[in-house]
């Protein structure tokens, strides 16, 4: 049998060693990876100052979406390795009204009502374009159709609330599983806002929350029109602001007639 002294100072040497060093590293980091993409909370100015300012290695093709975005891959050393370029200006499409704005007022109205599901976003000029630049969120999951994800209650029935009241808020009529995505915590995040914020005043299109997170519909009936404008005027027109308004007048027309019918208790979470 070894002797114990001899096994502890073969042992120590065996982790001193370089390559034994760096692999328990590795396996430490891994350990600690956090599976968590709300990697922007926080550090919101420096990411926006980025996605403005850095410097585009090259652009890729993005094979999926209707709006033909593309791809920015930054070059190595700053906070943000990728962004969708989006350099839609204001025009119908479609039928559609599509506007780069919309994406970048939907990000502002997240941090407005601290919601924490939009990624930021921000205006910038490529060449001689102008667009909106949009954090790419990294290590994520697609929405399954056939197979809808279903997270821990009580936190996810919340985030598909809010996701619902931010959508009839903004006249969002585009929610899709192909711009919903969430991550290995089980945050719910929001992309593609192109369509959003036109000047229509009713609820068309949208699907209202089966319940209402409480403290989250307390923050948009908290709003008004100077405050609004203040966020979002860069953005979006006065009519466009004031149809918001108009369109959370129907929510809560809604959300009164529910309570009045079936309590409280039933609608209110």
């Amino acid at each position: 049998m070894r002797p114990k002294g001899i096994a502890l100072i073969s042992l120590t040497l065996f982790l001193n060693l370089p390559a034994t060093r760096a692999a328990v590293s590795a396996s430490q980091a891994a350990a600690v990876t956090p599976s968590c993409s709300l990697t922007w909370v926080g550090h919101e100015k420096e990411i926006e100052e980025f996605l403005r300012s850095g410097k585009v290695a090259k652009l890729e093709v993005v094979p999926i979406g209707v709006t033909k975005p593309q791809r920015a891959v930054f070059e190595p050393g700053g906070p943000v390795a990728r962004a969708a370029w989006k350099q839609l200006a204001p025009s119908y499409r479609g039928g559609f009204r599509e506007s780069y704005k919309a994406e970048i007022a939907a990000y502002e109205l997240d941090r407005l009502l601290d919601m924490h599901m939009v990624p930021p976003v921000v205006e910038r000029r490529l060449d001689k374009d102008l667009g909106a630049m949009v954090y790419w969120i990294e290590n994520i999951h697609g929405w399954d159709v056939k197979k809808p994800p279903v997270g821990p209650d009580p936190g996810w029935s919340h985030q598909v609330s809010r996701m619902r009241l931010f959508d009839q808020f903004i006249a969002n009529v585009d929610r899709n599983a192909g711009n919903l995505l969430y991550d290995d915590d089980w945050h719910l995040f929001l992309i593609d806002h192109s369509r959003a914020f036109v000047d229509r005043k009713d609820l068309r299109g949208t699907t209202p929350p089966n319940r209402v997170d409480k403290a989250f519909w307390a923050k948009i009936e908290a709003l008004n029109a100077e405050q609004l404008q203040t966020a979002l005027g860069q953005w979006l027109s006065k009519g466009e602001i004031t149809a918001m308004l108009a369109r959370r007048d129907k929510m809560r027309e809604e959300i009164t007639k529910r309570v009045a019918e079936k309590g409280e208790a039933s609608i209110f979470f």
